[in-house]
């Protein structure tokens, strides 16, 4: 008889340790639908990955929500039917995968989202990368339209950079700067992304100003200056010589998609 007790108890604190992991499982399912449901709603979603990806998350929040409800009605049917076979197999996640499901979440709702900005440079911000040349572009329009990343292809297109002395530009970017630039130097910076900020890289282009150190780090200007050959740690390079800096307020969409 004491078995017999034995047994049923074990299996009553099986059944209740399942219950309490479909509980998990379904908050969890539902709490990640939710997650990206908030950030399609607010925009954050420019803060993780490429725009033309977006239609993925709709995909997740559709998905997550979906399979959150399918478990939420199977923890409703079990508890309101009539009669139980204890011996079914639930397949229930474990404590630890439920856990590692948990951290994304987690982590998504603990910490604020924002753009990559200097900090995130880190020294690794490229004048002529291979992500700036590797796509040929045929620059037509007025160059007064261009980014960051358009100039950068323009100069690593160009056998002759001295044929951009006296252009003018009127670029956005975040202001980014060493200990080895001059007091009048800084660079506005943008970080391009190809998929999500996982592959994210950081541009620039050298800014030449006599008041250079009146932007600290990080502040998003807009700048209207002219190119002139020169040097810039160690290379011969265009510099944006500003004529006109303006603060402005973080774009929309601060990354630029090569």
């Amino acid at each position: 008889m004491q078995a017999v007790e034995h047994n049923h108890d074990h299996h009553d604190h099986n059944h209740a340790t399942e219950r309490a992991q479909a509980w998990v499982k379904t908050l969890l399912l539902l709490g990640l639908g939710l997650y990206f449901v908030y950030n399609i709603l607010t925009g954050n979603l420019a803060n993780y990955i490429n725009a033309r990806f977006g239609w993925l998350s709709y995909v997740a929040a559709t998905l997550f929500l979906l399979l959150g409800g399918i478990s939420l009605w199977g923890i409703w049917h079990e508890k309101h039917e009539h009669h139980h076979d204890h011996d079914h197999d639930h397949a229930e996640l474990s404590w630890g995968v439920l856990a590692i499901i948990a951290v994304p979440l987690v982590i998504g709702t603990l910490i604020p989202s924002r753009p990559l900005g200097a900090a995130a440079v880190d020294g690794n911000i490229s004048l002529n990368s291979s992500l700036s040349a590797g796509t040929v572009t045929t620059f037509t329009g007025d160059p007064l339209t261009w980014n960051v990343l358009d100039w950068l292809r323009a100069f690593n297109q160009s056998d002759n950079l001295a044929s951009f002395n006296g252009k003018e530009a009127d670029v956005i970017g975040f202001v980014y700067r060493e200990a080895t630039f001059g007091e009048d130097q800084f660079m506005v910076a943008r970080f391009t992304i190809s998929c999500c900020v996982a592959d994210s890289s950081a541009i620039g282009l050298p800014v030449v100003f006599a008041d250079a150190a009146d932007f600290p780090a990080d502040t998003w200007v807009q700048i209207h200056g002219t190119f002139q050959v020169g040097d810039f740690r160690g290379d011969t390079v265009p510099l944006l010589y500003a004529d006109s800096i303006e603060v402005i307020d973080q774009p929309e969409h601060p990354y630029l998609y090569p």
